[in-house]
């Protein structure tokens, strides 16, 4: 693993291809090397929990209608959609849309945060379309995802996104180009002009997570991934990018990011060397943003030391920057504490998470979030004792390199109104590589069968595990089998309709 240093280039200067970021990108995902035995088994993990996730939303609206827009676009090979027969198909764009959606709608699956955020298992839904479309088997898909979660995770590891407000799903269309390059065996030179049009075509604000945040944050990922599939069809007709995409004068980095004198650091893969960013990443336990997984386990822990929680007078959090300017009270944003607020707020608002974890010490993908839930008097007046301090130290661990430093969690404060105070910290959720209770495939076969229970029958969820265990040596043939089927009446039709199915 080599760091590659990226700055912009006057037009006036030579960036020979091989020196830019896109390229050794490109070469890296072209490079055919084996996978680890704990990368295939993370794979399919990750392909489980994507199920899981997709399996409970599948009749929430966004979902619904990012479905009957594909159901718009039948395709005679094409690819499964969640929730659907498999041998009902659309259009494999259409397909990574909806399925796009799907997975990341109740923000429920894994996650990778170091200078930026991301949701890396957002590549899977485009690189799954393509694999059934295009008649790829397991291993060729395997290869294609690892590939995705390499470029993503290392966007993500040297180039901060957020502190200009672009939003990060410009980290992900360059690594779902990639690994659709990779699954079909493409040139490095046209791996290198689909991640160009990836980055082009899939940068976008930070608004759709802020203020009012509403069903865009879902769609988002799945944009990107569609953008993706569109990308790599154009390269592979000898359509070419923008170039340098990063580098150039009037580029990504000159505009959007740090400007002319920026500089950023990517670790790239040498070639031969295996492909496992995929082990940095962690998934979620609770339907919340990361960054309040440790404190729904630290809320649940401390509740016993709370005899009654409307004597308390305060409650601070003190944690590091990203969770206090992100999902805190530094962000600014009134919504975030409006009973009134979307889901799609809440679970980005660290003060209502934190204070319904205290009074229930449980978290649900749908109660915790429910109207009347957050309405709930008492609950709104703890909600508003709550706030979020940037610690230097947390905000220090969150950023470092060393695994056993690095930590999303903070310090709690609880200040009763007798003046007593109740005090504890976490750093690391239960669920994290490095918490109390690691993640393993039993972990993530029990979410997908609590997710599903009432939405896919237990035949229908033993027939998918089995199919993940045997993911790289599922054939062409059998690869329609990592789609989910729901049972009657748990997948249906939306009544809205736009343009691709007008009435009129």
């Amino acid at each position: 693993m080599k760091l590659h240093k990226v700055r912009t280039y006057k037009s006036a200067e030579h960036l020979a291809r091989e020196d830019q970021l896109a390229w050794k990108f490109a070469a890296m995902a072209a490079d055919d090397v084996p996978l680890d035995d704990d990368v295939v088994e993370m794979i399919g993990n990750r392909i489980i929990d994507n199920a899981s996730v997709a399996a409970a939303s599948l009749m929430r609206r966004p979902v619904v209608s990012a479905r009957m827009q594909a159901l718009a676009h039948p395709y005679k090979r094409g690819a499964t959609v969640f929730g659907l027969p498999a041998d009902q198909r659309v259009s494999p764009e259409w397909a990574a849309w909806a399925n796009g959606v799907a997975v990341r709608e109740l923000d429920f699956h894994d996650t990778f945060l170091a200078a930026d955020y991301s949701h890396p298992a957002d590549n899977i839904p485009s690189m799954l379309a393509v694999a059934q479309h295009c008649g790829l088997n397991g291993s060729a898909l395997a290869r294609g995802i690892a590939t995705g979660y390499e470029i993503q995770v290392n966007l993500v590891k040297g180039i901060c996104l957020h502190e200009f407000k672009i939003d990060h799903i410009a980290h992900l269309g360059p690594s779902a180009a990639a690994g659709i390059g990779t699954m079909l065996g493409l040139s490095t030179e046209q791996i290198y002009q689909a991640i160009q049009q990836g980055l082009h075509t899939t940068t976008t604000t930070r608004q759709s997570r802020k203020g009012e945040i509403s069903s865009w944050k879902a769609y988002a990922p799945a944009f990107a991934g569609k953008m993706a599939v569109e990308a790599v069809d154009r390269i592979m007709r000898g359509e070419g990018a923008p170039s340098p995409a990063w580098e150039g004068e009037d580029g990504f980095i000159a505009w959007l990011l740090g400007g002319p004198k920026a500089e950023y650091f990517v670790p790239v893969p040498e070639i031969g060397e295996r492909k496992r960013a995929i082990m940095d990443t962690y998934t979620k336990e609770h339907s919340a943003e990361y960054q309040s997984q440790a404190l729904i386990d630290l809320a649940r822990r401390m509740r016993s030391s709370v005899r009654d929680f409307s004597k308390i007078a305060s409650i601070v959090l003190h944690t590091s920057h990203h969770t206090h300017y992100v999902i805190g009270t530094g962000a600014n944003d009134p919504q975030k504490m409006d009973p009134n607020a979307s889901r799609e707020t809440l679970d980005h608002s660290i003060m209502y998470i934190f204070a319904v974890a205290l009074e229930d010490g449980t978290w649900h993908h749908e109660h915790s979030y429910a109207p009347e839930r957050a309405k709930r008097p008492e609950t709104v007046a703890l909600w508003h004792k709550v706030s979020t301090v940037e610690d230097p130290a947390w905000t220090k661990r969150y950023h470092s390199h060393d695994p056993n430093e690095k930590a999303f969690g903070a310090r709690v404060v609880i200040t009763m109104q007798d003046g007593s105070v109740i005090e504890d910290e976490l750093a690391l959720a239960d669920a994290h590589p490095l918490g109390a209770r690691p993640f393993k495939r039993p972990d993530y076969v029990r979410k997908f069968r609590t997710l599903a229970e009432g939405i896919i029958s237990e035949q229908e969820q033993d027939r998918f595990i089995k199919t993940v265990e045997r993911l790289t040596d599922l054939t062409a043939d059998e690869l329609a089998g990592l789609n989910i089927t729901a049972l009657p009446g748990k997948c249906e039709p939306g009544k809205a309709h736009g343009i691709f199915d007008w009435q009129s």
